[in-house]
């Protein structure tokens, strides 16, 4: 793949629903990568789990994305929409290990944005340690930190586990005013 990049070439489309499993492998596998490399070995169990996947995909107002690049899937996307409020969410993101840094990522983004231009406020959620990812949605994309969930003060929205692991569970929430 070229380092340089039409942005014309990124493109959005529903995944179909015989697309799902294959969508969460890609994003389990691009999650794995990731962690494996902060944590410094393997991981026992998939990110998000298998069931964290399901719930995610049928969160109200859910929509899942592909990203695609010259037609070929390159990333995905889970936002919620909430048509009310307009306070919607990027409840999960990925790209390939193959295309970071080349703006495919951040074309993807401006592709969602754009899709949903009533939005009023974005809102996502990345774990401590991806420091590319606090950049991307920071830096790139217009994002502010506005809250650090940690077992001082845990995701309200989380699932409550008596056996808190902060290294799974230390997370920074962000949100883009549009």
């Amino acid at each position: 793949m070229k380092n340089s990049l039409n942005k014309s070439n990124i493109t959005l489309r529903i995944a179909q629903e015989i697309e799902l499993d294959k969508f969460k492998t890609d994003l389990q596998e691009a999650f794995r990568i990731s962690a494996e490399k902060e944590f410094g070995h393997a991981l026992d169990e998939p990110i998000p789990s298998d069931l964290d996947f399901e719930d995610t995909v049928n969160y109200a107002g859910a929509i899942v994305y592909q990203v695609l690049l010259d037609e070929n899937i390159v990333g995905g996307a889970i936002v919620a929409i909430d048509k009310v409020t307009q306070h919607n969410k990027l409840l999960l993101f990925f790209i390939a290990t193959n295309c970071h840094s080349k703006g495919v990522g951040y074309e993807a983004w401006k592709a969602i944005e754009k899709k949903h231009p009533k939005t009023k406020v974005w809102e996502t959620t990345t774990p401590y340690f991806e420091k590319r990812n606090i950049h991307f949605y920071v830096n790139k994309c217009g994002f502010k930190i506005v809250e650090y969930f940690s077992k001082y003060h845990p995701d309200p929205n989380q699932k409550s586990d008596s056996n808190f692991d902060e290294q799974d569970d230390e997370m920074f929430k962000f949100e883009k005013q549009m």
